[in-house]
């Protein structure tokens, strides 16, 4: 019997869509509404803060893992949609989606290590 890769694209896939559905509205409503409005302290040191917030290693690794699952989410999705349009060569696509989306994880990787 062929191995397949399909559990670990499906899985990245529905805890990317979960992440996409309830954790990523949360995040623009704190940081892009409540913050800058000064409801969680001063407009003006909302920078100052985000920055300390950033800095903490827990913080970075659940950011890490939230832009991750939102970048699979996302390369499977423009998969299917490619699919959908007409565009037949699955393995050109297949390696180009998961490729940018693996190219950007580590461009996330790298960019909340060096914070």
């Amino acid at each position: 019997m062929a191995k397949s890769n399909k559990p670990i694209v499906w899985g990245l896939f529905a805890a990317g869509g979960t992440v996409c559905a309830f954790v990523i509205p949360v995040m623009i409503l704190i940081t892009g509404v409540l913050l800058p409005l000064g409801l969680f302290g001063p407009p003006e040191a909302s920078y100052e803060s985000m920055t300390r917030i950033v800095s903490n290693p827990v913080v970075k690794i659940v950011l890490f893992g939230i832009l991750f699952l939102a970048l699979w989410h996302a390369a499977h999705r423009l998969r299917i949609t490619v699919h959908d349009f007409g565009i037949r060569n699955d393995q050109l696509v297949a390696r180009a989606v998961y490729g940018f989306a693996g190219l950007f994880s580590l461009i996330a990787l790298v960019t909340l290590l060096s914070f």
